[in-house]
């Protein structure tokens, strides 16, 4: 069992972007149309900019309101996809016996979007890029309260998908749409600013199916509503309570 702070957060999803936006999403949760729009990312210079993906520029967008310009905080990037629109490209260029591009290939590895945050916020402390199932979320909460057990004051957790390519259906059933969650989490003792909750973790022995849809933005909801969460996701049940 942990306990941790919530001290702000951001989501983005194609068409909710602002806090009202995710408070009507909450009440009435449904799936948007992802015709491809993306964060303009306006903060970055353009030729940093040119270099994201629309991945990195959706979590780009959504952490970066998460750490002032003066502060150096650990950094948790997780999807359990990553670049597939990257990936699928380069194989697309295999397939037709084309050049790859070493830019394109460095930046579809996993811990790219967060080396690529070190770079553009100049934040030199750890930063961590995990892949995990479709508790992904979980997981990166555990890695931000170990950060925090190190002593940082608050950390960072960017929880992000995209949409991945048609060829994928069939493959890729848990990301709907794009979106990307953010958090700024610190430890629930002391100073904490923020909703408390408790993460805890037991056997899934009752064999509960997963909910539909990605676990990051039931937690979004739950911010909201500030119900009590479970996510069981074959052999683990995590449950979210909100401490009063």
């Amino acid at each position: 069992m942990i306990e941790l702070a919530i001290e702000r957060w951001s989501a983005w999803a194609p068409g909710i972007e602002q806090p009202a936006d995710w408070a009507d999403w909450a009440t009435a949760p449904h799936q948007p149309d992802d015709a491809g729009e993306q964060p303009a990312c306006d903060f970055v210079a353009p030729m940093q900019r040119r270099r994201l993906s629309r991945l990195a520029r959706i979590v780009m967008h959504t952490a970066w309101p998460m750490c002032a310009d003066d502060e150096q905080l650990p950094f948790v990037y997780a999807s359990r996809h990553g670049e597939t629109t990257r990936t699928f490209a380069m194989l697309d260029e295999i397939g037709r016996e084309a050049p790859l591009s070493p830019t394109q290939f460095g930046l579809s590895v996993h811990n790219a979007i967060a080396g690529q945050w070190s770079i553009l916020r100049d934040q030199r402390g750890e930063s961590v890029a995990i892949a995990g199932e479709a508790d992904t979320f979980e997981h990166a909460i555990v890695e931000a309260v170990a950060l925090l057990g190190d002593g940082a004051e608050s950390v960072i957790v960017v929880v992000a998908e995209e949409r991945p390519a048609e060829a994928y259906d069939g493959w890729i059933d848990d990301v709907p749409f794009s979106y990307a969650v953010a958090l700024r989490v610190s430890r629930a003792d002391g100073m904490a600013t923020g909703p408390r909750w408790r993460l805890s973790l037991r056997g899934n022995t009752e064999a509960a199916p997963p909910a539909a849809g990605p676990h990051a933005l039931h937690f979004v909801r739950a911010l909201h509503d500030g119900a009590t969460l479970d996510h069981p996701w074959k052999t683990r049940r995590w449950t979210w309570q909100p401490i009063p």
